[in-house]
């Protein structure tokens, strides 16, 4: 009887792993590698961190964010109403963050550092991807990921001073596209050779490919729009030291900064409007669904930036 209830438990355990495993069950890391370089501790963890680095020392991403947690800060995305259903997911947004954790995306400082820069990263993408509204079922905010390019485009964003470094492909069109969406021939052309892609040609291959599409907009976080700017995930985890015109420009570390980084004057310095708020309310958001609380989210000067001067103060830069 007893060998017989030892059975029956194990069998329980094996099916309740493939039945609750799923899409996590695929995500289990192997054993982290240590080496030390030059006195800096340097790891490996399996194909989710698998470059030599510091940052892979730390958490990664699938240790403080699950499939089921994904499911909650998206969980409209599949909705009725949703103009992408069925597009994203959680594993393509791993396999396009397994690029980026070497460099530090989702895993720059301790763990509550790194869910904040997730939440933020995703405040971005769901406030630019949402398809809630003020009376939407479960609220507007949860709507997030429900388009993956814009509807109707107004025009084909070819833009003729670019032609000789990225030129316009016949018949294709710039129109937005994916997580944070990429609008003109000369920023598909540039993250394009970013990520060894032929964007160029094929801009259709973002509203395809999850996986590329997340890598695009991962891409935005990590580099910055200018040399000599700071990229968002620089401004957003501490890496960025303001010089003395940021500070008179009341350019600071922090959420804030992001937006003006990624938007310019089309959300920035514009005082507190609808576009900049609504980015916010996705962040703060995101930060309670995922256990970290709005109130990490900093003082009002670091959450927004309804006074900052706009790094590139031009219409490129709202695109």
């Amino acid at each position: 009887m007893k060998m017989r209830m030892i059975m029956i438990l194990f069998l329980l355990v094996i099916i309740g792993g493939f039945v609750h495993g799923d899409e996590n069950e695929s995500f289990r890391k192997q054993p982290t590698l240590v080496k030390t370089v030059k006195g800096t501790k340097m790891c490996v963890k399996d194909w989710e961190c698998n470059k030599l680095s510091k940052f892979c020392c730390n958490l990664t991403i699938t240790d403080y964010l699950d499939v089921d947690q994904f499911e909650l800060l998206f969980t409209k995305r599949n909705s009725p109403v949703a103009h992408a259903v069925g597009f994203w997911d959680y594993g393509s947004f791993i396999r396009a963050a397994a690029l980026y954790q070497p460099l530090g995306f989702g895993t720059t400082g301790g763990k509550k550092m790194q869910m904040k820069e997730i939440a933020a990263f995703f405040g971005h993408v769901g406030s630019k991807t949402s398809c809630g509204y003020g009376v939407a079922t479960g609220g507007p905010l949860a709507y997030g990921l429900c388009y993956n390019k814009e509807m109707s485009p107004s025009q084909d964003y070819c833009d003729e001073y670019f032609k000789l470094t990225y030129p316009c492909t016949p018949g294709a069109r710039y129109y937005g596209r994916g997580a944070l969406p990429i609008y003109w021939n000369y920023n598909y052309g540039a993250i394009g050779e970013a990520l060894k892609l032929n964007l160029l040609d094929h801009p259709e291959y973002i509203e395809q490919n999850a996986t590329m599409a997340f890598q695009a907009a991962i891409w935005r976080w990590m580099n910055p729009m200018k040399k000599g700017q700071p990229s968002a995930h620089d401004a957003f985890v501490g890496n960025w030291k303001p010089t003395k015109n940021d500070t008179l420009s009341k350019r600071v570390p922090g959420f804030g900064t992001t937006m003006n980084i990624l938007y310019g004057d089309g959300v920035c310095g514009q005082g507190d409007v609808d576009a900049m708020n609504n980015i916010v309310s996705h962040y703060l958001y995101y930060l309670d669904l995922m256990g970290v609380g709005r109130e990490e989210a900093g003082p009002h000067e670091v959450l927004n930036c309804a006074e900052q001067k706009p790094f590139n103060p031009t219409a490129v830069a709202a695109s």
